[in-house]
């Protein structure tokens, strides 16, 4: 049998217990909230759902802001065995429906922001009965007489509740997948999975202490911003710093001048933003570190960054499956254009198509990945687990490849690879090569069979800020970078670029635009 262990617990009453009551938790748009204020929060969240009847084991599904009633919701859901499901604040409700179905969520917690898309996902959600709107319900309706509707404000008792006695192995969250090539499918995260990331990445590669102030992009619901804001912060008891608006390059640069974060976590496409949008150096004087996943961090943008800031720039490779970063670059060594090297506690193989070790550097191979964070599972997918979990290994989609001296480098998604004259072609090196370019901003690549049948390689292209990128001068720039059969076929100029509510490129959907059938 193994031992007790609540995430819950660890992450807020041991401070409390451990004399860091006082220490500021949360900070979120100017309210500072101690461990001991947070500790009560949780109280205060486990007394609602006992009003509410919710039991251990039980799933709550969450769509709500990075504030401190997502902290008191999340956490005071595990610390009473319930299991939180955060979901993205970005889906309509027609999106939210089938996947609060799929969780079997007894209730649903949401920001007023979202009050609009209660009615249509509560429809397609027969096991939700409470919706619990966090602010105003006003002009809010379930558009079911079965369900109740109520207001987080209305929950104010904060007697202490017990920590339910879970296992180390026992539920604590799901999260849902980003959908990069369909449905999301449920990850299922255990009690230790938090305080894995948190000895490993957290500890191990960032070195994080309690004066730490963590500001991230990426919000709460991502796995990768579960980890930024909440995880690590609690783990050291350190400060999280949240912030419950949809980020902006300007908005941005001043809360952190304001807020002076040591660790901030981004994008690399909020980066290139910031970049863009002329952020000055001196508003990033507080930040020891910067860190980036989501996407491959290209060398151009890395350096870029670097050089504004002064400070290092840690590229990395996460996924929801292992919940956090798995492998990355580090204090002391960083090389643009790569993800760095495993993590401590993480195991890395990349394998072939007949499922062999490879051995030989610079050689692609699918990646495959052995960590205490890994899940347990996709719920109720039996099939897509088998493949995706075996032996201890997860095999997370991706195609790297390793040198000599054991730096990891992202080539693409195993479907996103391209075949372009018999010969394999990356999409991050051609994205790397093409965002060089100063017209550029943000640049996603695809394959496409054009009309003889043959897969050629087209570039959808984002525009830097004021800029008018002639797909002509681009196609030179690539001419100078790189071999003929690598070069786009066709450059498109776009406005934007589809993303997932995780926030990664739908490569799929830009496939489509170029050949509906």
């Amino acid at each position: 049998m193994g031992e007790l262990h609540n995430a819950a617990q660890w992450l807020v009453d041991r401070h409390v217990s451990e004399g860091r009551g006082e220490r500021i938790a949360v900070k979120c748009e100017g309210v500072e909230t101690s461990y001991a204020q947070l500790q009560t929060e949780l109280y205060r969240a486990q007394n609602a759902l006992v009003q509410l009847g919710v039991s251990p084991g039980d799933r709550v599904a969450m769509v709500v802001n990075d504030d401190l009633s997502f902290m008191a919701i999340f956490l005071g859901a595990m610390r009473s065995g319930v299991v939180p499901v955060p979901l993205s604040t970005m889906l309509s409700g027609a999106e939210l429906g089938p996947i609060i179905a799929d969780s079997g969520a007894v209730a649903l917690f949401v920001s007023d922001t979202y009050a609009g898309v209660i009615a249509e996902a509560v429809q397609a959600a027969p096991a939700v009965k409470d919706v619990i709107v966090s602010g105003s319900a006003d002009g809010a309706t379930t558009g079911r007489d079965d369900v109740e509707l109520s207001e987080w404000s209305s929950f104010t008792e904060r007697q202490a509740q017990p920590v339910a006695e879970t296992m180390g192995d026992s539920p604590a969250f799901w999260l849902y997948s980003s959908g990069t090539t369909g449905v999301p499918k449920g990850v299922m995260h255990v009690h230790t999975s938090m305080r894995a990331t948190a000895e490993t990445y957290a500890d191990g590669v960032l070195e994080v202490t309690e004066d730490d102030r963590f500001l991230s992009i990426a919000k709460l619901f991502f796995a990768y911003g579960l980890g930024n804001s909440l995880t690590f912060p609690l783990s050291v008891g350190g400060t999280a710093i949240l912030y419950p608006h949809a980020p902006a390059p300007a908005a941005f640069t001043e809360l952190i001048a304001t807020e002076k974060p040591t660790l901030f976590f981004a994008s690399p496409g909020f980066c290139a933003a910031l970049l863009d949008s002329g952020a000055p150096a001196e508003a990033f004087a507080s930040i020891r570190a910067s860190v980036t996943a989501g996407e491959s961090l290209p060398a151009n943008v890395c350096e870029r960054f670097t050089a504004l800031t002064g400070k290092p720039v840690l590229d990395g490779i996460g996924s929801t499956e292992l919940l956090h970063i798995f492998i990355s670059n580090s204090l002391t060594r960083q090389t643009p254009g790569a993800s760095g090297q495993p993590v401590p506690g993480y195991r890395v193989e990349l394998r072939n198509d007949e499922g062999e070790v490879v051995t030989e550097p610079d050689t692609p191979g699918y990646l495959y990945v052995k960590g205490p964070s890994a899940s347990v599972g996709y719920h109720e997918r039996p099939e897509a687990s088998s493949a995706a979990f075996a032996d201890g290994w997860v095999r997370t989609g991706d195609v790297y490849t390793a040198s000599a001296s054991g730096e990891y480098t992202f080539l693409g998604r195993n479907n996103d690879m391209i075949k372009a004259g018999g010969i394999w072609v990356s999409p991050a090196e051609v994205e790397s090569a093409l965002i060089e370019h100063a017209d550029v901003l943000e640049v996603a690549v695809v394959g496409s069979r054009n009309e003889t049948g043959l897969e050629e390689v087209v570039a959808f292209v984002v525009p830097a800020a004021g800029a008018a990128p002639d797909p002509a001068v681009l196609e030179a720039h690539c001419r100078d970078r790189m071999a003929s059969f690598k070069r786009p076929r066709q450059i498109l100029v776009v406005a934007d670029l589809p993303r997932t509510a995780t926030g990664k490129i739908k490569r799929f959907e830009l496939r489509k635009t170029l050949d509906p059938s």
